[in-house]
Parts: structure tokens; C-alpha cells; sequence
């Protein structure tokens, strides 16, 4: 049975991305029950300052935090999924924070080029990106996903990354608003009314993807 561990960037309860997660672990709960849900902003997360002892002790030196048992489920998860609103054109600051402790992960030898991170440890796992934003472009959540192209690839070849990008969402729980409640919404906002009806359908195949995901991953 595989294991599912969600790290939930959102600053808010309920929010679009909340919504994105629940039809993820809906379609999940078909094959697992080893699904854990960490709130990202609910943790005692410090800051990677950068003393490189990771390099020696192929741990993270940082003590008196949430790390370390985060860090232990992260490297028992099979499906470790990253789910975060884009503040401008990046995930979440509480999310970040995580990401940064990453470091700990790997070796890092500085080259005449550039950087090589070796990882302590090769995964095999699926990242899952549930990224929702109030752009009507998706490019917008472009460097968080060549952030995770390289996590991905750094890890180990046999990883997999699976991308689900909500758009034009500027309010709480629009992905599951009405026709009628968004043409209401868009017109406050200045948001031709038009699309509206579109809008409906679209939220709709992306919470039904969400949860068809959650389903694959876990078969």
C-alpha cells in the first residue's frame, strides 16, 4: 500500500488549493490509507542558513525543529505531493521554507562550472505539483515548475513529476462556484463576463483530474 504525504503551502483554510488537495486525496483513499497531511505553516520550520555541515554529516546539523520527523516522512513517502497557491510567480513562503531543508538531502560540490548535488539516497517517487493561482496564465507558476524539474531529475532518474495547474482563481473556493456565481464575480472584478461558462467546465475536469490522479498514483 503506498504512502501519500501531502505538504500543504496554503496560508488559508479552505482556500482553492485545499479544495485541489481533498479531490487528490479523495480519488487516493480508493487504493490507500497511508496518507498524511502536514499543514506547511503549522510547523516549527527553520531557516536553511547555508553551514554546508549536511555535507559531512549527511543530515541536516539544525536541531530543535519539525524537521527531522518531516524529513523521515518525507523519505518514506511514495507519493510526495507539494500543493500551493502562486504569491508572485512562486509557492508560499511556510512551503519554502520546507523546500530550503531539501539541501540536507544531498552533496553539494561546488565545480569550475557550476554546482553538482549528489543525493544521499536515490528516490523513486512521484512529486506531485496542486498549484492554483489568480492568473489567467499558467507561465505564471513557470519557475516553480523548473524548480521541481530539477529536484526531480537530482533525486534519482526513475522519479516522476505530475503537474496540476488551476487558473484564474482570485477568490476563496472559486473552483467551485456557478455559472452564475462567477458571471457575479467576474463582473465585480472587471473579468469578462463570457468566460464564465468556460470556467465552470475547466474547474470541473481539473478537480475530476485531481482525483483521478490521486487514484493512479496509488494503484
Amino acid at each position: 500500500m503506498k504512502k501519500v504525504l501531502v505538504l500543504d503551502g496554503s496560508t488559508r483554510k479552505q482556500g482553492n488549493t485545499s479544495i485541489l488537495i481533498e479531490h487528490f486525496l479523495n480519488g487516493a483513499k480508493c487504493n490507500t490509507d497511508q496518507i498524511d497531511h502536514v499543514i506547511a505553516k503549522d510547523l516549527k520550520i527553520d531557516y536553511c542558513n547555508g553551514c554546508l555541515r549536511c555535507n559531512l554529516i549527511k543530515r541536516c546539523s539544525i536541531s530543535g525543529d519539525d524537521w527531522n520527523e518531516l524529513s523521515q516522512k518525507i523519505a518514506e513517502a511514495d507519493v510526495l505531493v507539494f500543493a500551493s497557491p502562486i504569491y508572485f510567480h512562486y509557492v508560499t513562503s511556510p512551503l519554502k521554507l520546507i523546500i530550503d531543508r531539501f539541501r540536507s538531502l544531498v552533496h553539494v560540490q561546488i565545480t569550475e562550472q557550476s554546482v553538482k548535488h549528489t543525493p544521499w539516497q536515490k528516490w523513486n517517487k512521484d512529486f506531485v505539483l496542486l498549484l492554483s493561482m489568480g492568473s489567467s496564465d499558467d507561465s505564471d507558476a513557470q519557475p516553480v515548475l523548473d524548480l521541481f524539474e530539477y529536484m526531480k531529475e537530482v533525486m534519482g532518474e526513475e522519479n516522476r513529476l505530475h503537474v496540476i495547474k488551476a487558473t484564474r482563481l482570485a477568490v476563496i473556493k472559486q473552483i467551485t462556484k456557478t455559472e452564475e456565481e462567477l458571471h457575479q464575480l467576474y463582473k465585480k472584478l472587471s473579468i469578462p463576463e463570457y468566460l464564465a461558462k468556460d470556467d465552470v467546465t475547466k474547474n470541473q475536469l481539473i478537480l475530476q483530474e485531481c482525483a483521478n490522479l490521486g487514484a493512479t498514483l496509488t494503484s
